[in-house]
């Protein structure tokens, strides 16, 4: 089973065999003449068994000799493909007369070209097109007579004569195998002697894997298994296409790769992997004592050592091999040398903990000693001292129109861990539920211009005696606001307040609405605040509600599955956000005509157009679960929370998300999300088009990605400070949808039929006739919008709050 980019690039292969079909027609004839010299030199002149082979094989045997030749290559089709592997008598006579039913059933060249394409050769390879490939990434057409003598012989024993195995055993088979060619005249004399002295040149080669994509090509594979069953999807010799895009995913891994190593260069250097030689000891006063003889590094010591260090890529292992001031000498596992400079070195304090490290070092023997094993990475000529992050990630981005699954990035390294936190982790989802909060609120009789006391919350709790207080974070609060401002400030007192307006009988179902299990979301309203942990792709599928108008898609990976022969055997056929889905199809170029069988009805998924003929592509819409307009205003406070109040233009605050700004669209839309304590940080969003999640945090609960203040009395240069959405999830997003908006042109979202724009008063959300600074159009659903006009001048209030704004924002 072979698995593919959306481009066609192969991703991974699984399989217990590769086969390479041929038809005879197809086989070098030198390859066949030394298949028949080896194996069975009569095959054409007898009936299945060898009357002759077979004398000379009992003869042998009475005589303690070993002559062979008692099993022709059409005893041995029928021992390898329809026989146990017992040696008994009886099995014998049942390859005997099962060989004579194969010669009347087929031609000697049918029969040849079975043998030739299924016969076991070592390495999971059948037959002599996949042996050619994995011993020497040729074409059978293209090996040489030495080579095709190494894989005529190798059907006698694959497993301890093949040429990787064991190279003097494959060059002695060989050697028979080129003696019989020549004594039946197959080669000459000359030709013997150059194939007879070629070197073994076999190495292992397997499919070129251009898209490394480990993490997405397992859900494909999960999914086959669960298809077809292990076996058969195993040996089927599927091709499967996925959804995922190349340029998309490898913009993915290094946007996750990048801020994984980032944020854990923030917190200081845990040390070395190994030490080779011990460090130097420090006197009283702090100074390192005087050099003692150390012994120099053997360049097998080195090797070895380096050899049991895993490259995770782009970490490459390394040893210390002098230390200078401000530089340290490297070498590599090739012996080569190279240096670090101090720009690649003054990042290290010492790591204490998640929330403290050292003091800055002042040169570098401080951080390196000679013979510590390190890692180093190498980017633009310049190499840089790192280390495996202790930190997890995850990144996923998928298409709100119909689901299918763009980039996958699981982890750091699927080599270092097979854990996939797109599907697998549940964590704490933070005030990345905040939007599904405020749809719910949205529902309920609350506008964008709905003011919300944002005032801290004290609750007594008669079933645990404790008072539950909800806390902005930071402990800031602002009075009454108007809820897109909270949303886009992301205010926890404010949607705790929404949450009880609403009610917990209505919240519950309007969130599992988004695709949610509602069984799994917590019945109290710490709810509000992101209680409920879900994965990063249920976060991403719930967001991709609001980019598309309404509809709630249904992820998928595999877009389509060929058999063995080319012919496709499945066609994802996913449900359709839209409400003109021909238009949409047209959009992606996958409408085969005008006539696409769709629901007329917005609120059902049923086909409900019999007429069209039964060969035109149908299409279902997907499941309508808000409104548009309810979809749009959410977007619009989510795009607000990136772009806010442009400080270029006047002063004012900005949203959690300003950082997405440096993108320089303003088609998208996107919230933070930070938990408790700061184990997890979110940070998901979306254009028209597309939309992602990005998670960072522990795969180890109790540990926080840094939750410490610098208001206290701490030394300031030894704490890396307090890590939340926008600052430690963020930064993926924000590389990978420069590299992925690259592709989508400006799309604004548009504003769907009864949503009206009118100008209101930022301080009360009323109505006003000014068009200063205390002013702003806003949305509304036709009816819903204010009445009422402001009658006191509140823009002191709006311009007073203005100049403390910029510290409202973490």
């Amino acid at each position: 089973m072979t698995i593919y980019s959306a481009d066609g690039n192969l991703m991974n292969q699984f399989g217990e065999k590769k086969r390479i079909p041929l038809s005879i027609d197809e086989m070098p004839q030198q390859l066949i003449n030394a298949v028949l010299a080896t194996e069975d030199d009569r095959f054409y002149l007898h009936f299945g068994v060898d009357p002759i082979g077979m004398t000379r094989a009992i003869i042998g045997q009475v005589m303690g000799q070993n002559k062979g030749g008692a099993s022709t290559i059409t005893m041995q089709v029928a021992r390898n493909f329809f026989l146990t592997r017992e040696q008994t008598y009886i099995r014998k006579i049942r390859e005997i007369f099962t060989a004579f039913h194969i010669e009347m059933l087929l031609t000697k060249d049918e029969i040849l070209a079975l043998y030739m394409n299924k016969i076991p050769l070592g390495h999971r390879s059948f037959g002599f097109g996949a042996a050619a490939q994995v011993y020497y990434n040729k074409d059978v057409q293209d090996l040489t007579l030495a080579q095709m003598a190494v894989l005529a012989g190798l059907p006698k024993a694959p497993s301890t004569i093949n040429p990787i195995s064991n190279p003097e055993r494959a060059k002695a088979r060989r050697a028979v195998v080129l003696h019989r060619m020549l004594v039946t005249n197959y080669i000459t004399e000359q030709a013997y002697q150059q194939a007879l002295n070629a070197p073994i040149t076999a190495q292992k080669h397997g499919a070129e894997i251009v898209l490394n994509a480990p993490y997405a090509a397992e859900m494909a594979h999960q999914e086959m298994i669960e298809r077809f069953g292990k076996e058969q999807a195993y040996t089927g010799g599927y091709k499967v296409f996925t959804t995922v895009s190349t340029s998309l995913q490898n913009a993915a891994k290094k946007a996750v790769i990048n801020n994984l190593m980032a944020y854990d260069q923030r917190h200081g250097y845990r040390g070395p992997i190994m030490h080779l030689r011990e460090p130097k000891d420090e006197d009283e006063q702090g100074n390192i004592e005087a050099e003692q003889p150390v012994t120099p590094l053997s360049d097998k010591e080195i090797q070895e050592a380096l050899s049991q260090i895993p490259p995770y890529e782009p970490l490459i292992p390394a040893i210390v091999s002098q230390v200078n001031e401000r530089s340290v000498q490297i070498m590599f596992s090739d012996l080569s040398t190279e240096n670090i400079n101090w720009q690649g070195l003054s990042w290290a304090r010492e790591f204490f903990n998640d929330n403290k490290q050292g003091p800055a070092p002042k040169q570098a023997a401080e951080i390196l000693h000679y013979g510590d094993v390190i890692y180093v990475t190498k980017e633009k000529g310049q190499l840089r001292l790192s280390q495996l992050p202790s930190a997890s990630s995850a990144l996923v981005s998928l298409s709100p129109d119909d689901g299918s699954i763009k980039a996958v990035i699981g982890g750091f390294n699927y080599a270092q861990s097979q854990f996939n936190r797109v599907t697998q982790a549940k964590r704490q989802v933070g005030s990345n539920i905040k939007p599904f909060v405020y749809s719910a609120a949205l529902e309920n009789n609350f506008t964008l211009a709905s003011l919300v006391n944002d005032v801290p919350i004290n609750q007594w709790d008669q079933r645990t005696g404790v008072v539950w207080r909800p806390k902005n974070s930071p402990e800031q609060y602002s009075g009454e606001i108007r809820v897109k401002r909270a949303l886009a400030q992301s205010k926890n007192v404010v949607a705790v307040r929404l949450f009880r307006a609403v009610g917990l009988d209505k919240m519950i179902p309007h969130l599992a609405s988004f695709g949610f299990a509602p069984d799994e979301l917590p019945r109290d309203e710490s709810l509000a605040l992101g209680s409920a942990s879900l994965t990063p792709l249920e976060v991403a599928t719930g967001f991709a509600t609001f980019a598309n108008g309404g509809y709630l898609i249904e992820p998928y990976i595999i877009d389509r599955i060929e058999d063995a022969n080319g012919n496709i055997i499945f066609q994802a056929s996913p449900k359709l956000a839209c409400d003109d889905c021909s238009e949409l199809v047209n959009q992606q170029g996958d409408a085969e005509n005008e006539n696409i069988a769709i629901s007329a009805d917005p609120l059902t998924t049923e086909i409900i157009d019999s007429s069209i003929d039964e060969n035109t592509p149908q299409y279902e819409r997907a499941t309508r679960v808000i409104s548009k307009q309810n979809a749009f205003l959410i977007t619009q406070a989510l795009n607000e929370a990136i772009w806010g109040a442009d400080w270029s233009v006047s002063p004012g605050w900005q949203g959690t998300g300003f950082r997405a700004r440096s993108l320089k669209r303003r088609d998208i839309a996107g919230k933070t999300g930070t938990t408790n304590e700061a184990k997890d940080a979110w940070f998901s969003g979306f254009s028209r088009r597309i939309v992602t999640t990005a998670w960072i945090g522990f795969d180890d609960p109790s540990r926080n990605l840094g939750s410490t203040s610098y208001n206290n009395n701490l030394d300031k240069n030894q704490i890396t400070g307090r890590e939340f959405g926008a600052k430690s999830a963020q930064p993926a997003w924000i590389d990978f949808m420069e590299k992925a908006l690259q592709t989508l042109p400006v799309e604004p979202f548009v504003q769907p039929e009864n949503i009206i724009s009118v100008r209101i008063d930022k301080a009360t959300g009323k109505l006003t006739d000014k068009t200063d600074r205390s002013s702003t159009f806003e949305y509304f659903i036709f009816g819903s919008a204010p009445s009422e006009y402001v009658t006191s001048d509140n823009s002191h209030e709006i311009f007073d709050s203005n100049k403390n704004a910029e510290s409202e924002i973490f």
